[in-house]
């Protein structure tokens, strides 16, 4: 019985004791186990593990990728023209007895804050180099500066025994004050180009119109020449027909002119002819037949007044 008494609490003290040197590391952590602050064991497998206990303890540190958002700051590139930047980072850690030693107690909270330190010192050193203006930062061409702010950020994060997986700038937009010249800029920018659009479009139109006008005129002189070699060919051959018409018949061809000079003279209005009863003029309209061709009288024998 008095033995059973001791043995209990012995037994009791033994399994919390056993139960209190065992811990377990989860496949998303990485432990440490320390004595009076010091490193003894480090655990980065999952699986269990032993330690002594009430004298060493275990940290656990999470061993996944983090994510880190960075405050908003203002950054001048070469062309002076201010951004407010802000951005994120894709972290882990890679060596937590460097960790360790390097943010002691403070964990996860104290390497943020320095990583925090870090990316904005490189986000102001990249963004603010030479080559590196607004226009820039707001294009395509901002992956490779966040590949290059990514880089020298992880070279100085490996003190820290930290692994910067990525970087990416969320938001790189002109500060209120600038907003207004900017847009201003931009518009007169854009007047300039269509105006020079414009310019360029005239200069076409013109060059088009002068090509048109020009085969217009070839057109029309080629057009007229034609005309006037078929007008040409056309009065040849009326001449011809009209010279085999009176030499067919001189007699009817004497009297169709006739008529022909009787239609010109009594075109006009009040028109008064005086000539002599004995007037040739009009020997067509009383004769029965057609004299025979008489000499055209004199130019006294007859008087036209209008």
């Amino acid at each position: 019985m008095n033995k059973t008494v001791y043995i209990l609490p012995v037994v009791a003290i033994a399994i919390i004791l056993l139960l209190s040197s065992i811990f377990v590391v989860d496949e998303r952590e990485k432990a440490l186990v320390l004595q009076f602050g010091q490193i003894r064991q480090v655990r980065e497998d999952p699986g269990i593990g032993f330690k002594i206990p009430l004298i060493q303890e275990v940290v656990r540190y999470d061993k996944r990728i983090l994510s880190l958002d960075t405050d908003t700051i203002e950054v001048t590139p070469s062309d002076d023209r201010r951004l407010v930047v802000d951005a994120f980072t894709r972290y882990r850690i890679v060596d937590v007895v460097r960790f360790r030693q390097a943010v002691g107690v403070g964990g996860i909270r104290a390497a943020e804050d320095r990583l925090s330190s870090i990316l904005n010192a490189q986000i102001r050193e990249v963004l603010g180099a030479d080559q590196v203006t607004s226009d820039t930062i707001l294009s395509a061409e901002r992956r490779v500066l966040m590949n290059r702010i990514r880089d020298q950020s992880r070279a100085a994060a490996l003190s820290l025994g930290l692994d910067v997986v990525d970087v990416r700038l969320k938001q790189t937009n002109l500060p209120a004050q600038n907003l207004d010249a900017t847009f201003a800029r931009m518009r007169a920018e854009r007047e300039r180009e269509a105006a020079d659009e414009i310019a360029r479009g005239n200069e076409a139109a013109q060059r088009v119109r002068a090509l048109a006008d020009r085969t217009v005129i070839e057109t029309v002189s080629d057009a007229e020449r034609e005309a006037q070699i078929t007008r040409g060919e056309a009065d040849a051959e009326a001449a011809a027909i009209f010279n085999a018409a009176y030499g067919a018949d001189p007699r009817f061809f004497d009297f169709y002119r006739s008529l022909q000079a009787y239609e010109q003279a009594l075109l006009g209005v009040n028109t008064t002819m005086v000539m002599t009863p004995t007037s040739e003029f009009f020997s067509y309209l009383y004769a029965a037949t057609p004299p025979e061709v008489q000499p055209a009288p004199p130019a006294r024998q007859a008087v036209v007044t209008e």
